[in-house]
């Protein structure tokens, strides 16, 4: 499933992040020093150096925000989310083909993720670079997502993906992964669905016992399904 999620930040924070990594000077670095054998082939772009402070206190202030963000919830079902990372594009980088590793080391935890779902949250706004838009290819074609600041897209980290050369401007994200509860893409996206569903019925006012045994299905099947 690739889910589109609006209005992730506001607009002070998304000036506060633009603030500070416009501003991050030598904190950019070569984003190659993240990537896997298979990335690092074709990755080219710059990152703020994931063991700087700069890099914690955004990213924490991005997993504050998604942990009220009741639409990633329900579509991701994240059991640990990888700390937010942040990325530059310009002057014709690019990120050519290529799926994400299966498995991340937290660092400084010792601790293992496995990368079930991918996430990009737009920082730069649409119209300040040409190029630069997220591809992903799946079973159900290829689909390309240019959003507005503050606006974040989520999709299979299984699934190969580019970033199209940027040509003109600054394209600035954040990307993360996270490990769900519900490994399986079409058990998640059959779930989402349920749980959608489920509060447009609330919001309708629909048969209160109809909705109380739905709530129940989409329980019982988290139950079946999910991997604490």
């Amino acid at each position: 499933m690739l889910l589109q999620i609006p209005n992730v930040l506001n607009v002070q924070q998304i000036g506060l992040l633009r603030e500070r990594l416009d501003g991050a000077g030598d904190a950019w670095v070569d984003g190659r020093v993240s990537a896997g054998h298979q990335g690092a082939q074709v990755k080219h772009n710059l990152q703020i150096d994931e063991s700087t402070g700069l890099a914690r206190e955004l990213g924490d202030l991005i997993l504050a925000v998604l942990e009220r963000n009741p639409l990633f919830i329900s579509a991701v079902l994240p059991n640990r989310v990888y700390p937010p990372m942040f990325n530059r594009y310009e002057g014709g980088m690019q990120f050519g083909n290529h799926v994400d590793g299966a498995v991340r080391l937290i660092p400084g935890t010792g601790m293992k993720l496995r990368t079930d779902v991918s996430v990009t949250l737009f920082i730069s706004s649409p119209d300040e670079y040409d190029g630069g838009e997220l591809i992903v290819e799946d079973t159900y074609g290829v689909h390309s997502a240019k959003l507005p600041a503050g606006d974040m897209v989520v999709y299979p980290a299984s699934s190969l993906h580019r970033v199209a050369p940027v040509t003109r401007g600054a394209r600035i994200a954040s990307f993360f992964w996270a490990e769900s509860l519900v490994r399986d893409d079409a058990q998640r996206t059959l779930l989402f669905d349920l749980d959608s569903a489920i509060q447009r019925l609330t919001a309708t006012g629909a048969d209160e016992a109809a909705r109380t045994y739905l709530t129940g299905c989409y329980h019982n099947l988290l139950r079946m399904w999910g991997e604490p």
